[in-house]
């Protein structure tokens, strides 16, 4: 219905600083999810399962990994004559570009791209939720509206608003009133980063928020809050399952419930598949004395010991005698007989050398170096790190990638401390 009219544009370029090291080597959208999955796979299989085929790719932050994922779009069935997958990285030309300052600038510096498609409708996405939404009933919505832009609205708890814009409505859900990540909300109606606009409007506003002085070129801070001003916005309702991962804890979270029966997020919904770069792994394989309950095991996995409420993702190896408990295993991780992990998110290419403890402890300090990003008693390894054997390793704790066994200090890791690569003297 909708396929030559609506470009979907993707805003992918986020650092994504509150994951740590989650996001160091790789783009927020890129970081793994759900034992087979990356984040933008969402994203990407919403547009494809709506009918929409020409999609543009924001990217800009470590996009590597995001590019090496994404490559021709064939596995979202986007490598296609008619639509299709577009990488837009920024770049320096004859005109004035640089590096996008912020997500209405994104959009500025692609303005080309999107009049060579000439869309009716744009749809502005973020690469970085986890949800499943149909997009063409959204389009509906602006549509019986007759509105400039339609934002995608979920409710929340009243004391988690101050996370997100925050917007006030009439009775025909037009927007009178916005708020963006308020001390005292007046309502529970956040902002999803979900954006439909006529293409013509959304060309004026970008344009116009360019030449602005002072501006911080942002949909949520600078365009929308005028625009509410000025012209014809609303906000649609949306009341299936939706995530902001943007935090350790919320990754977690999320990964976690997707091991309950009941979870809203279904990611066997034939009806809706969410697609993801194909890899030629071997089955699954359990040992003689494996023990595995309420998990997710990805492609290529060997289980030998015992592993209870955990993501585990392709390729892990996983020994014998090893105690695996509520968290979460990245691919082609090495874990050596007799460890013990409780509440601990291990990165790709971990090794965890024999009877380690990680997630010890039964009292947990907040990370003493970041201690609003890790407070609620899960670790963190990051990507190609290994851990001596015997180490044992509290909660709270930060363990940096890249690290080798004769980059630790110590046999024993407090809770809250945080090691990381000795720097250099010179």
């Amino acid at each position: 219905m909708y396929k030559d009219d609506v470009l979907a544009m993707i805003l992918a370029g986020g650092e994504g600083r509150r994951l740590n090291i989650l996001s160091e080597k790789r783009a927020k959208p890129a970081v793994p999810f759900g034992g087979k999955y990356r984040i933008i796979d969402f994203s990407l299989s919403n547009c494809v399962n709506s009918g929409i085929f020409y999609v543009g790719i924001l990217t800009q932050y470590n996009p590597r990994s995001l590019h090496e994922h994404i490559r021709i779009g064939k596995d979202w069935d986007l490598d296609r004559i008619d639509g299709g997958v577009f990488i837009l990285q920024p770049y320096i030309s004859d005109v004035d570009t640089e590096w996008y300052r912020g997500t209405a600038d994104a959009i500025y510096q692609n303005l080309r791209f999107i009049r060579d498609r000439g869309p009716k409708y744009v749809l502005i996405l973020s690469g970085d939720h986890i949800y499943t939404m149909d997009y063409r009933l959204m389009l509906d919505f602006h549509q019986e509206k007759n509105a400039d832009l339609t934002v995608a609205v979920i409710e929340v708890p009243i004391d988690e608003a101050h996370r997100f814009g925050i917007f006030t409505l009439n009775q025909e859900r037009e927007v009178i009133g916005f708020q963006e990540k308020p001390l005292h909300p007046r309502s529970n109606l956040a902002s999803m980063g979900i954006y439909v606009f006529r293409r013509q409007v959304l060309e004026e506003e970008v344009e116009n928020e360019a030449m602005r002085e002072g501006t911080s070129h942002d949909f949520g801070k600078d365009i929308i809050p005028r625009m509410i001003r000025e012209r014809r916005v609303f906000t649609y309702p949306f009341r299936g399952y939706w995530k902001d991962v943007g935090t350790i804890d919320s990754y977690w979270e999320a990964n976690m419930e997707l091991l309950n029966d009941n979870s809203q997020l279904q990611l066997r919904d034939a009806s809706w598949p969410i697609y993801s770069q194909v890899g030629d792994r071997p089955p699954v394989k359990f040992g003689r004395d494996a023990e595995v309950e309420k998990c997710i095991i990805g492609e290529g996995a060997i289980v030998n010991g015992r592993v209870l409420n955990s993501v585990i993702f392709s390729g892990v190896y996983i020994s014998e005698e090893v105690n695996v408990m509520d968290s979460i295993i990245m691919n082609d991780t090495l874990i050596k007989r007799g460890a013990k992990l409780e509440r601990v998110i291990l990165d790709k290419s971990v090794v965890i050398g024999e009877d380690c403890r990680i997630g010890s402890g039964t009292q947990f300090p907040p990370n003493t170096k970041y201690p609003d990003m890790l407070q609620s008693g899960l670790t963190v390894v990051g990507k190609n790190t290994h851990i001596p054997s015997g180490v044992s390793i509290g909660r709270n704790c930060i363990i940096s990638s890249d690290l080798n066994e004769s980059d630790f200090p110590a046999q024993n890791i407090s809770s809250g401390e945080t090691v990381e690569k000795p720097q250099m003297e010179g």
